[in-house]
């Protein structure tokens, strides 16, 4: 986990570091006797979003491009918040997808910010891992930066 350890080593108060550090270690201790998530991320236009990547993989996600082979769905575009996605995402499903099929859809609000400030990245971390591991991970933070999309 190279860039966990560069983005938590970089922050320059200790107690701040800390606290990072510890809530990554919970993260990670728990995911490690889990399986890895088949995750699919699109934009709205129904691609591939790569902006996700690191974050999902760092919380246990496979990533995949093919959305037939995928669990989990998380819609994200940058710049874009829950209710502009909500008002997109509809349109775009496809019933035969397994993620719709079992309600694993998610909404994430543009969180670009995870890539350069490090409280954002293990908060966005957070937010991932209570996606792919419901019941497992519960930080409270559904409707604030993601939300379930039930179709």
């Amino acid at each position: 986990m190279s860039i966990l350890n560069a983005v938590i080593n970089n922050v320059e108060d200790e107690t701040l570091r800390e606290d990072l550090q510890e809530r990554v270690d919970i993260i990670l201790h728990k995911i490690k006797f889990m399986d890895k998530i088949p995750v699919a991320c699109l934009d709205t236009n129904n691609t591939p979003n790569s902006v996700l990547n690191v974050l999902i993989e760092a919380v246990g996600g496979e990533m995949l491009e093919i959305v037939q082979q995928a669990q989990v769905l998380i819609y994200h575009q940058t710049n874009y918040n829950i209710g502009q996605l909500m008002g997109i995402v509809p349109s775009l499903l496809e019933k035969e997808w397994p993620a719709v099929t079992y309600n694993r859809v998610y909404l994430m609000e543009d969180t670009t910010a995870f890539l350069s400030d490090p409280v954002s990245f293990v908060e966005a971390m957070e937010d991932m891992a209570e996606m792919l591991y419901p019941g497992y991970f519960i930080f409270g933070n559904e409707g604030k930066r993601w939300s379930s999309f039930a179709v």
